[in-house]
């Protein structure tokens, strides 16, 4: 049953609302970042004091940048450093009509030596037990209403067919290029991964976490103070957006926009 109820939030959540106009299928040109964290809610932090909602703003701000420079206009669910609510994540995304959710988060492991890189598109069941307990303690954040979602509510079992297969898969579909050029020049590849993270279910549109590495590791961490590591995720990630873009307008029959670094 939570599998199913689980689904269903995810489809309904990308479909259109009722009585909503579906928007016409137009050019890729906008994505909404989501820096993980803010204000009050620190995220993890590393042995050395690397402080996770820190770090992932710099990264928004840096991909921002190289992503407007391609002409992909950005939006974010935080410019600076406050707490924002799931619900306000979620209306800024819809709001903004994008093309694609990025929500930039670091990892946590009670075990130091665990590092690396992965990537998570919503599903109702974890691919295994970490992503399982990764997705509980990240939804923990937005408190009692997330948690409650990210355990699925019977009542949207009957609630209509899986109307939003196609932003799954294109999740799924980015999910797979921005793992393969973050893992370019990394430690340790750990793979893309499914979970059911609350703050990719309400958005309509495709939508990703990346997990940068660990910030509980000493080595990840210690790459993550670097600005040169920064800039490579950060490059990495306007790379797979480059190339998601290509891949949307172009089954959209439009022609590859031109511009970037």
């Amino acid at each position: 049953m939570r599998a199913l109820t689980l689904a269903c939030a995810l489809a309904l959540s990308t479909a259109p609302a009722l009585g909503e106009t579906p928007r016409a299928r137009d050019r890729f040109d906008r994505v909404v970042i989501d820096a993980g964290h803010g204000g009050d809610d620190r995220g993890a932090e590393g042995p050395a004091g690397l402080v996770e909602k820190e770090l992932v703003l710099d990264l928004a701000q840096r991909l921002a940048k190289k992503l407007r420079a391609r002409g992909i206009a950005v939006s974010h669910t935080r410019a600076g450093d406050a707490f924002v609510s799931l619900d306000e994540r979620t209306r800024i995304a819809n709001a903004a009509g994008a093309d694609l959710f990025l929500s930039i988060h670091a990892n946590a492991s009670r075990s130091a030596s665990v590092r690396g890189i992965e990537t998570f598109f919503a599903s109702p069941e974890a691919s295994d037990e970490a992503a399982e307990e990764l997705a509980r303690a990240e939804n923990a954040a937005f408190g009692a209403g997330a948690a409650k979602l990210a355990e699925g509510d019977p009542v949207l079992a009957i609630l209509g067919d899986l109307l939003a297969t196609q932003h799954l898969a294109d999740s799924q579909a980015f999910a797979r290029l921005a793992q393969g050029e973050l893992s370019r020049g990394a430690a340790r590849s750990r793979g893309v991964k499914q979970a059911p993270f609350v703050v990719l279910m309400g958005v309509r549109m495709p939508a990703v976490l990346v997990e940068v590495g660990f910030i509980t590791n000493p080595s990840d961490e210690k790459a993550l103070r670097k600005g040169a590591e920064r800039e490579r995720i950060a490059s990495g990630l306007a790379r797979a957006i480059a190339a998601f873009r290509e891949q949307q307008d172009a089954r959209a029959g439009m022609k590859a926009a031109s511009g970037g670094e």
